[in-house]
């Protein structure tokens, strides 16, 4: 049995590359054998080892015990709630880390302007190969990359015969908007964000920091998205149209293929980990649980400190309160070197109140049938008038 995930090292948990990309799973029922997730549904069984899935993406018609759960979460296993086949995201679970020393340092970075100003330009530079964008403005890289993409409309067009007439899209609903070719791209893109979203919680980052996209709880995920549209779904989405297969699984399962045959999977990884430390910058990222001090960094957790606490100053009477400095403060007045609390309640600020502000080279997905439809009940049958006595 895996050690929870709380105890777990690092090194005891199958690497995010390692694993089968993703399973998808849709009416069905998820439960749990020995260290195995066992999917039912009314066509058919599969047993599927938890500690080799890097995301398990639940849709529509699931239903999953708390036993699976558990061992999802025990091997390291992102679990995402999803709309129909994967398009949409609603939640998810933990992934592998088990370190914040990423977060910590895309935290770092994201609150301080320079910092995430060359971050972004990284990002910009990985689109634009052998240029220098050490100088750009956010602006000027703006105006650069939508220059690019509009260029590579134009030539995937001439070169699938497809028409362009410019990008249509509805957010939140792929299939809403647009033409074949619109609806096939905002498609594709749905199913790369999910992939790039559980890639960003398996490593211990953050979704919603992001450098170039802001104010969305996924916008580190738009960010590193849009390192691989131009080479995965805009293609993809003009050969799918050229083609005639314009469903929504037709972008799915396309973008899975090539993800698989391309291991995008780990260069995902590369790149999240390369952007936020690149090669000579030193971060802490310790295994363990600690305590967080002002003085010392940190110390260690699970210690009980009572010995090294000095006596109660709030035990002492108001006139004879003890200052930082060991000396007695008059009228109950004691020095502080420290920040005060902030004042969450609103009392002095008139009485205003304060509101609180991996994945491998497979893809799995197993349907169950459709629900079968109630039979409609019959309409109820008027009583008959009583016989009527001459």
């Amino acid at each position: 049995m895996a050690e929870p995930w709380w105890k777990a090292d690092p090194h005891d948990l199958h690497r995010i590359v390692d694993r089968v990309s993703s399973v998808y799973v849709e009416r069905s029922h998820l439960d749990r054998d020995e260290n195995a997730v066992v999917i039912v549904n009314k066509r058919e069984t599969v047993r599927v080892p938890a500690a080799m899935i890097a995301v398990m993406l639940l849709g529509p018609g699931t239903r999953v015990t708390h036993g699976a759960i558990r061992l999802l979460a025990d091997s390291g296993t992102t679990v995402c709630w999803v709309g129909e086949q994967g398009v949409r995201m609603y939640a998810a679970g933990l992934g592998p880390s088990r370190g914040a020393g990423l977060l910590h340092r895309q935290a770092w970075l994201i609150t301080r302007p320079k910092e995430r100003l060359n971050v972004a330009r990284a990002m910009y530079g990985m689109r634009f190969p052998g240029e220098d964008v050490s100088k750009a403005t956010m602006q000027q890289l703006r105006g650069r990359e939508g220059a690019r993409f509009r260029k590579l409309y134009q030539d995937h067009s001439r070169r699938s015969g497809v028409p362009w007439d410019g990008r249509v899209y509805k957010a939140g609903d792929a299939f809403a908007a647009g033409d074949d070719l619109n609806r096939l791209l905002s498609a594709a893109n749905a199913a790369l964000y999910g992939i790039c979203h559980a890639v960003i919680v398996g490593l211990g980052a953050s979704p919603g920091l992001g450098f170039v996209h802001t104010g969305s709880a996924v916008s580190f995920v738009l960010d590193i998205a849009d390192l691989y549209k131009a080479e995965y779904t805009l293609p993809l989405a003009f050969d799918l149209t050229a083609q005639g297969l314009t469903g929504e699984r037709d972008a799915r399962v396309g973008l899975r293929d090539q993800i698989a045959e391309t291991k995008l999977l780990g260069r995902i990884v590369h790149d999240v980990k390369a952007l936020l430390n690149p090669p000579g910058t030193d971060f802490d990222t310790p295994e363990t649980s600690e305590l967080w001090d002002e003085r010392m960094g940190s110390v260690a957790a699970g210690v009980n400190w009572a010995a090294d606490a000095p006596h109660d100053p709030a035990e002492a009477p108001p006139s004879t309160r003890t200052g930082s400095d060991g000396q007695t403060e008059p009228n109950g007045q004691a020095e502080s070197d420290g920040p005060v609390a902030p004042d969450l309640t609103g009392a002095g600020r008139g009485g205003s109140s304060m509101t609180e502000a991996g994945m491998g080279e497979q893809h799995i997905a197993i349907i169950g049938p459709e629900f079968e439809e109630p039979p409609s009940p019959e309409p109820p049958k008027s009583p008959e008038p009583p016989e009527q006595t001459p």
